[in-house]
């Protein structure tokens, strides 16, 4: 109440905060993605980065010069020697390598079976985990769980039964039960990834083009395919890579004619022992198909591993 008897009205919070003078602009912390490119992009961190790439890169650099190596050059120093004296460097064991029937034909075996069991894993999963992700049938929930269930069984628990059957229907030690076997454990974890990234499409998206006439084949690949790209990248490297380094399978379910590159370098080692003329060189081939396949798809496969990290 005032001195003159009248009652005063308070303001409300609304007309209170009006009032309330305006905060001095104080400069404001950056972004957290700010400072994390501001901290990548110091020298301290450029120089670890570099640091770490000359520790994985040098073991490579050595394999590669002892491929290129005489026998007497790698037994009398280390590989570096290579570096100050290059007239050591020569093509000729990856020419003898080559030139063995049985170490080309294991390469091209590795190829029939790299090939076919990337592109069918990749395919199916890919129809597979759009329709868990969007389309509606009876068991749809039933089945995933299933194959999420089946990500936990082990690779060796299946070898003898899957041996059996094969040796059954005609396809143990061939290439083509070698394919099977490897498209068969590679599609639950292929599944469950897709699936879960598609899932991450706006609904929306898809309505509308279903609005528009879109059929459900013609919205997986003009639609979700494009979306999905950077995950299917990554998922393609992956089952390359393990099919192109596995072992174990090729060891048990090929034969003499059948038998990838592992194999067919196993079988060098039990022949011929320690020689690095002939290690290096079938190694460092071994390797070289995986790091160019690797650094063709390098910017889908950081995109695909960073899907969902950074919202």
């Amino acid at each position: 109440m005032t001195s003159h008897g009248t009652i005063e009205r308070r303001p409300t919070p609304q007309e209170a905060a009006a009032a309330r003078p305006a905060a001095a602009p104080g400069p404001s912390g950056p972004p957290r993605r700010n400072r994390v490119s501001r901290l990548l992009g110091s020298g301290l961190v450029q120089g670890l980065l570099v640091l770490v790439a000359l520790v994985w890169i040098t073991p490579l650099a050595g394999l590669f010069l002892s491929s290129m190596r005489s026998e007497e050059d790698n037994a009398s120093g280390g590989w570096w020697t290579a570096l100050a004296d290059p007239a050591q460097l020569s093509f000729d064991n990856y020419t003898a390598l080559l030139a063995d029937s049985g170490i080309a034909t294991a390469f091209g075996n590795t190829v029939l079976i790299s090939v076919p069991a990337t592109a069918l894993v990749v395919g199916i999963a890919a129809l597979a985990g759009y329709a868990f992700a969007w389309l509606e049938f009876p068991g749809r929930d039933g089945i995933f769980l299933v194959v999420v269930g089946l990500l936990v069984v082990p690779v060796q628990v299946g070898l003898l039964p899957v041996a059996k059957l094969m040796g059954a229907v005609g396809l143990f030690g061939t290439v083509a039960g070698v394919v099977l076997f490897h498209v068969a454990y590679g599609l639950p974890f292929a599944i469950f990834l897709l699936r879960n990234y598609f899932a991450e499409i706006p609904r929306e998206m898809l309505e509308a083009a279903r609005m528009d006439g879109g059929s459900e084949w013609r919205i997986f690949f003009r639609l979700v395919l494009p979306l999905g790209r950077p995950a299917i990248a990554s998922l393609a490297i992956f089952q390359f890579l393990w099919v192109w380094n596995d072992m174990l399978v090729a060891l048990l379910f090929a034969d003499s004619g059948s038998q990838p590159l592992t194999v067919a370098l196993q079988s060098q080692i039990r022949q011929f022992g320690s020689n690095i003329g002939v290690l290096a060189p079938g190694a460092f081939l071994s390797l070289v198909v995986p790091l160019v396949v690797f650094f063709a798809f390098q910017r889908h496969f950081v995109q695909g591993v960073m899907a969902g990290s950074v919202k």
